[in-house]
């Protein structure tokens, strides 16, 4: 199930840019909602933004995501592929999501494959942009996730996958976060830039996972994170003008 925010007004004479979220949970719980501020202060700048309800897996398994990225890739591309009804530009499809879901946004921009049977593979899943919030993009040895994916990692680990064709991202990240080292970040940033692709890292100093919230400390991360997230977006030329979030 997909939920859309469009901006107000009159309809853009030229297509907008857009952004797909996708919420965490680690692919066993979590809703849409966790974005809804998001979706509509970008809204508001002239983005077009979806959130995605994605197949959940079975907490008591040992399950690998293989439905979760399936889901992710099968809306991308079925946005896509309406792209014109919903006046949105194909090639600026950003993807979006926190932690399990900023996996899966992650998955879409960096891996091939994870694809369902059912799609129709000649349109692209592939989001030329990132927004990922303490997302959990290392699936290898050591890192988050291994206990589902164990040595069959690099089908669904971002942080292995990167390559020259992927697109440029910003990540958010707390320094006390105890599922993502500070490290991870780093070196996702560092490998990217070594493929020639533009990755920012932020890290807000005394902050824990899932910080970015709109609830916690009165929304002040969520401002400074939003704010950072439209200054990358209007960096590539997909938005206009400073951030219009008012500070909370």
């Amino acid at each position: 199930m997909l939920y859309v925010t469009e901006p107000a007004g009159a309809e853009s004479k030229q297509p907008r840019p857009a952004i797909v979220f996708f919420h965490g949970g680690g692919w066993v719980g979590g809703e849409p909602g966790q974005f809804n501020s998001h979706s509509q202060y970008f809204a508001s700048r002239g983005v077009v933004c979806f959130q995605v309800q994605y197949r959940l897996l079975d907490r008591k398994s040992k399950t690998p995501p293989v439905d979760c990225v399936q889901d992710a890739k099968s809306a991308m591309r079925w946005i896509r592929a309406r792209s014109e009804q919903f006046g949105i530009d194909p090639n600026r499809i950003a993807s979006a999501g926190g932690s399990a879901g900023g996996h899966l946004a992650a998955f879409v921009g960096c891996v091939d494959g994870g694809d369902a049977a059912t799609d129709d593979l000649p349109v692209s899943a592939k989001s030329q942009a990132m927004l990922l919030f303490n997302p959990v993009y290392d699936n290898g040895p050591g890192g988050w996730g291994t206990a589902r994916v164990g040595d069959r990692y690099r089908e669904f680990s971002p942080a292995h996958n990167l390559s020259k064709d992927d697109p440029p991202s910003i990540v958010f990240l707390g320094s006390e976060d105890r599922l993502i080292p500070v490290a991870t970040a780093e070196k996702f940033r560092d490998d990217s830039l070594a493929v020639e692709v533009d990755s920012e890292l932020h890290v807000y100093q005394g902050q824990g996972h899932g910080f970015f919230n709109v609830r916690n400390d009165d929304g002040l991360w969520y401002h400074k994170t939003v704010i950072e997230a439209d200054r990358f977006l209007n960096k590539l030329g997909w938005i206009d003008g400073p951030p219009t979030l008012q500070k909370p």
